[in-house]
């Protein structure tokens, strides 16, 4: 990465406009980063920088929001690999810039490839090895983290690259906090009592799918240093970030993206 482009980085990061996880700063190589919802040029429910394909948001405005965002990392909208994303557990490999249906987890090898995930409260989860090297782009909500697409992510990770988990960095983005993901006992029945816990002044359970996703980690062999936590919420900091619940579902994407350069 050229420097006049790295100090540009560290600028709109300054700005608040995208942050680069600190768990992953040390390795050259690598770009990583998630955005906030600032700096863009979305109007409305999607202000400002709406990173998401299919919000309802005026699609030359997210494409100049994605030009944007890419461009200052480095990146062209040409490198990116995506998915649209469905809850669910399959994980693609990707070989080549993509943009698929179908796929919750993207995995690759390949350097030149920006790895992505929308997310708007859903969990985002960054993973590097860094031996490979190899990466990964997660999407976990309560279903796919119920499903354990981290942990099968990691494990596919092995199976196809080689990897050995406690190698492994990972990065859990910012998402809904738990105390503000207020969900009925139909969703909190599939987490232990760490993860979903009674609140009885809401008469609801209230959903930490941080420290759930954290537990997949951790089980599959990362070490707990190696995993570094977004302090952000995505309800309470909504100023900086999209909340689908907050906003009662009219709202844009925050991005999460890995690459190999």
């Amino acid at each position: 990465m050229l420097r006049g482009q790295n100090d540009w980085i560290m600028e709109l990061q300054e700005r608040q406009e995208f942050r680069q996880p600190a768990i992953f700063r040390s390795f050259s190589g690598l770009v990583a980063a998630e955005s906030t919802r600032l700096g863009g040029f979305s109007n409305g429910p999607y202000a400002s920088l709406n990173l998401g394909l299919n919000t309802g948001d005026d699609d030359a405005l997210v494409q100049a929001n994605r030009a944007f965002f890419f461009n200052a990392l480095g990146w062209t909208t040409e490198q990116v690999a995506s998915a649209y994303q469905v809850h669910g557990d399959s994980i693609l490999q990707v070989d080549t810039p993509c943009r698929e249906e179908g796929f919750d987890a993207l995995i690759t090898d390949v350097p030149g490839i920006f790895l992505t995930v929308t997310v708007a409260d859903c969990t985002p989860i960054l993973v590097l090895d860094p031996v490979r090297p190899a990466v990964a782009a997660i999407h976990a909500g309560w279903r796919g983290t119920v499903l354990g697409i981290l942990k099968k992510t990691i494990l596919r990770m092995q199976e196809v690259f080689g990897t050995n988990p406690q190698d492994c960095r990972a990065f859990i983005g910012a998402c809904i906090d738990a105390c503000s993901y207020e969900v009925d006992a139909d969703v909190a029945q599939h987490f232990s009592a760490p993860y979903a816990q009674w609140s009885p002044e809401l008469q609801k359970y209230l959903l930490d799918l941080k420290s759930a996703n954290q537990a997949q980690l951790l089980e599959v062999g990362l070490l707990e240093e190696h995993i570094e936590i977004s302090p952000y919420s995505t309800v309470l900091n909504n100023d900086l970030f999209f909340s689908y619940r907050k906003e009662k579902g009219i709202t844009g994407r925050m991005l999460n993206g890995i690459g190999l350069i």
